[in-house]
């Protein structure tokens, strides 16, 4: 893959200035594993907003091709079951929506980052008259060919070079796609044209505060490695940046949105020792640590 590489200069999402931000190490553009000084390959470095825990790489590497990083076939990432969309799926989701938002029939919604669009076939099925786009094309053709949506409702390309009607649609959810856009204050300050006043927008990120992260983190700098393992910009799946709650209250009061809710899940445990698996679940639920943040912002 062929990158150019930008410095960040400012947070993305309360605008403080990077030269006061925390240096936490470097990330290397493959698995580190417990032996990252052993590796070859090229890094760059990771840091933390200290205003409001944004952590990010700088500078930020960017294929000269999108493609070279979400052009591959979902059937590379996915068994035969993962084509096949069950009403059950996003379900919880929309059981939270329906106690922030009165669904009627035909209400807008979009798919932001659609994949196979079976959160599109969700929506769908809760009454919305759902529209998407993913910037994947093997991901945008299966959608069509074997999800069987709708053509003239999902487009193929990247929120930076989409558009939409302003105060628009009444539902719009990003699940598993800020973390991989560049600029993800912007993306939702757009997003937030699109929305009505009063609409709700559902974000899933990782999160910044995440338990398991100190833990590897410690384990590097006690072996004497400047390596940490937040994010990952150069090797799958492309993670930029990991958010904290405060990430979102400092990008609502410039850009107009209050957060509703928000959940940290725990979610799949990994790099610890099974037997520890119930402990270390337990204490990230008591603590706010898990793996993903999960907020609901309403327009202002």
């Amino acid at each position: 893959m062929r990158y150019f590489f930008e410095v960040v200069m400012k947070c993305e999402m309360c605008g403080s200035s990077s030269s006061g931000h925390k240096l936490m190490g470097q990330r290397l553009n493959q698995t580190q594993g417990l032996r990252p000084k052993k590796k070859e390959g090229i890094s760059v470095s990771v840091k933390k907003c200290t205003n409001c825990n944004l952590v990010y790489t700088s500078p930020q590497p960017i294929p000269f091709d999108i493609q070279d990083h979400y052009g591959i076939p979902p059937e590379n990432y996915w068994s035969a079951s993962y084509f096949e969309w069950k009403k059950d799926h996003f379900a919880s989701q929309i059981a939270t929506l329906k106690k922030l938002l009165d669904i009627q029939p035909g209400m807008k919604a979009l798919d932001v980052g659609a994949g196979l669009g079976k959160v599109m076939l969700s929506l769908d099925h809760a009454g919305f008259d759902t529209y998407g786009f993913e910037p994947s094309l093997p991901f945008y053709e299966r959608a069509i060919s074997k999800m069987k949506i709708d053509p003239g409702k999902l487009k193929l390309g990247m929120i930076e070079d989409l558009d939409y009607p302003e105060n628009h649609f009444d539902f719009i959810t990003f699940g598993a796609v800020l973390e991989h856009l560049y600029h993800p204050a912007a993306s939702l300050e757009k997003a937030m044209k699109w929305l009505k006043p009063g609409g709700i927008i559902h974000v899933e990120v990782p999160s910044s505060g995440w338990l398991i992260a100190k833990f590897i983190n410690f384990y590097y700098k006690i072996a004497g490695t400047n390596y940490v393992t937040n994010t990952s910009p150069m090797h799958e799946p492309f993670h930029l940046y990991e958010f904290h709650l405060k990430s979102f209250a400092s990008l609502g009061e410039r850009i107009g949105f209050k957060t509703m809710l928000h959940e940290y899940m725990v979610c799949t445990i990994r790099n610890i020792p099974r037997p520890l698996h119930f402990i270390f679940r337990k204490y990230m639920e008591m603590t706010d640590t898990g793996l993903q943040l999960t907020v609901w912002l309403q327009k202002k």
